[in-house]
């Protein structure tokens, strides 16, 4: 036989037992629906991700008071560090940073830029209205090097500005009844602020970005020459990794604490990166085994579809080898049968993926706000077919070899 005839043959066979066959194939929908909808997901949420970490500065490092564990392990990776696996997840002390640390850093090679900021939460007036609002206070003479953020109206800071702010777009237009435009003024803390700068929509927009001497008069936890954190910029990417070892050594012998007690927390963006990409394939492999158990019930059902298509085509079977179909041509005719299965199950599971992943960003999911609709590659789908169609062949094998065996004199007098 030729194999426009198996394939003739074999839709005959999945269109004649309609309900089993469709009830089987539901199985394989929702199994390579899932799988898909996860996958797709999980490239919509790295591309995201990586899109947000575009906008960072990957030479830039960030030491803040305290330790975090968590945040040393995933950076230096598994079996990382010396003495990590005895310390709590932080450390039971807080210890400001101060002038002190930063005259420690300059000792550090392949630096470029260095600054302390400063960073608490006030209300701020505009207009009769208030608002809690996150505010930093920066070295503007340092900062307007070190930023990566435009400003979509108005200028950045300068190094002789003082009371004036620059601030995010969503404090800018949706904070406050009236929005809130270049040469404005904000009340914080009785103190009058002139707005000369709206950032770009993306650039910290829930936050105001000061001078740090009027930042220090303004909040009231707030001293001189303290700093909420640090904030240092290397030469080059390259050099990123080896700078944050120099700079751990530096503060431990500084602050005079060891690997068990350090009461600082050095992350770089990269390090962030990296670690953010692992925790997703972990999520997505995880996920992906789960949606993967209703591909395995689909293939069962597949069996199951094809054992009982051989018993109730046993005559059929019979009369075809009797009439000179050889055990190839049954094994072909079934084995198709079972791919055609997995073929309809798998292109529906792609319909229901793709109309999945449309609806999500509906709900307001933010891991979708990249993408724009579907986001099923071309890819993905390949994918998707060839798994529904691989279960199909594998789950319909024994099936149609136990066909392919059958002689015809057994098989006619088959009741």
């Amino acid at each position: 036989m030729r194999y426009k005839t198996y394939l003739k043959l074999a839709a005959n066979i999945l269109f004649h037992s309609k309900i089993r066959s469709w009830l089987t194939i539901i199985g394989i929908v929702i199994g390579v629906g899932s799988v898909v909808t996860i996958m797709a997901l999980s490239d919509s949420m790295e591309a995201d991700m990586e899109n947000r970490f575009m906008d960072l500065d990957m030479t830039s490092i960030t030491i803040t008071p305290g330790y975090n564990q968590a945040s040393s392990t995933m950076r230096r990776g598994p079996g990382g560090g010396g003495g990590g696996g005895t310390e709590a997840s932080s450390s039971s002390t807080n210890e400001e940073l101060t002038d002190k640390d930063i005259m420690a850093l300059k000792l550090v090679g392949n630096i470029d830029y260095l600054y302390g900021q400063v960073s608490g939460r006030e209300d701020v007036y505009y207009l009769g209205e208030s608002a809690d609002i996150s505010i930093i206070g920066v070295d503007p003479q340092v900062w307007q090097y070190t930023t990566s953020y435009d400003a979509a109206s108005g200028r950045l800071l300068k190094p002789s500005d003082s009371y004036v702010a620059i601030i995010g777009d969503r404090i800018a237009n949706n904070i406050f009844d009236q929005p809130i435009s270049v040469n404005q003024v904000i009340s914080i803390n009785e103190r009058s602020v002139r707005v000369v700068g709206v950032l770009e929509t993306g650039d910290n927009d829930n936050g105001i970005i000061m001078p740090i001497n009027a930042v220090v008069d303004i909040i009231e936890d707030a001293e001189n020459d303290v700093y909420n954190s640090i904030i240092v910029t290397v030469n080059d990417a390259d050099n990123v990794e080896a700078v944050v070892e120099d700079i751990e050594e530096k503060l431990m012998i500084s602050r005079h604490v060891t690997e068990r007690d350090r009461d600082f927390t050095v992350s770089d963006s990269k390090s962030q990166l990296d670690s953010m990409s692992e925790i997703m394939d972990s999520i997505s492999l995880f996920l992906g085994a789960i949606a993967g158990v209703s591909l395995i019930v689909g293939s069962v059902g597949i069996a199951n579809t094809m054992f009982t298509s051989v018993m109730e085509r046993t005559k059929d079977i019979g009369t075809m080898k009797a009439i000179g179909a050889t055990n190839k041509d049954i094994l072909m005719i079934f084995l198709f049968n079972s791919a055609m299965v997995g073929l309809v199950g798998g292109v529906l599971g792609i319909l229901l993926s793709i109309g999945l992943t449309s609806m999500l960003p509906m709900f307001g999911l933010a891991i979708m706000r990249s993408s724009t609709g579907s986001t099923i590659s071309i890819d993905l789908i390949i994918i998707g077919i060839s798994i529904a169609v691989f279960v199909g062949v594998v789950s319909g094998v024994v099936p149609a070899y136990n066909a392919s065996k059958m002689k015809p004199v057994d098989a006619l007098r088959y009741e």
